[in-house]
């Protein structure tokens, strides 16, 4: 069941959801609350890498390192995301969630339509997420997208769990992304467990 915003209040100042700093009044919806985008982006650069091989956890770690540079950006400035162009965002805010809630992440619908993708795949928040969230930013129109920080960028909401969770993201041994304040480059090889799920036979 999703939260609806008289609840989402009530459990920010009983302190079980952390949103800081607090958006003003208007960014709440009727069982949501919008996030703004952060001041720090990553970008894929041109390197002569003939593919990054999504099954070696090396390869991952090493390359996806060094294709990808952070640019941060000062208050007043824009980051210029092109048609086609694959980019790393975060929020200005820091979300902190408990165990028994799990958090959804979605893009603005009129930004949507000016073809700007906020995430790919990362939509759901874990159950004990603390720290900024990531935007895998992607824009599919035919015109670049100047983004600033501070723009009301995507909406949060929250649902209940059946019961709190057994393992909640922050107290998983190797949590890759909890208590994150930069975008980060895939953790892919450090999921602790092996990349590939076998073969029939093995």
């Amino acid at each position: 069941m999703r939260l609806s915003d008289r609840e989402i209040m009530a459990a920010i100042q009983a302190g079980r959801i952390v949103i800081d700093p607090l958006p003003p009044d208007h960014c709440f919806g009727s069982f949501s609350v919008d996030v703004s985008l952060g001041w720090r982006f990553r970008t894929f650069r041109h390197v002569h890498v003939p593919y990054l091989d999504l099954a070696d956890s090396q390869s991952i770690h090493a390359v996806g390192e060094a294709c990808m540079e952070e640019i941060r950006l000062q208050d007043e400035d824009r980051f210029f995301l092109h048609p086609g162009e694959f980019a790393l965002g975060m929020t200005r805010e820091r979300i902190g969630i408990p165990d028994d809630l799990v958090g959804w992440l979605d893009g603005r619908s009129s930004l949507a339509r000016l073809g700007l993708m906020v995430h790919i795949t990362a939509h759901s928040i874990d159950p004990g997420w603390d720290g900024h969230i990531t935007f895998e930013f992607f824009n599919a129109g035919r015109l670049p997208l100047a983004l600033h920080p501070g723009l009301r960028i995507g909406a949060i909401s929250f649902e209940t769990l059946s019961s709190p969770a057994l393992r909640p993201y922050g107290k998983k041994p190797g949590a890759k992304y909890q208590g994150q304040q930069a975008p980060l480059t895939s953790r892919l090889g450090k999921d602790g467990m092996p990349l590939l799920t076998g073969t029939e036979g093995e």
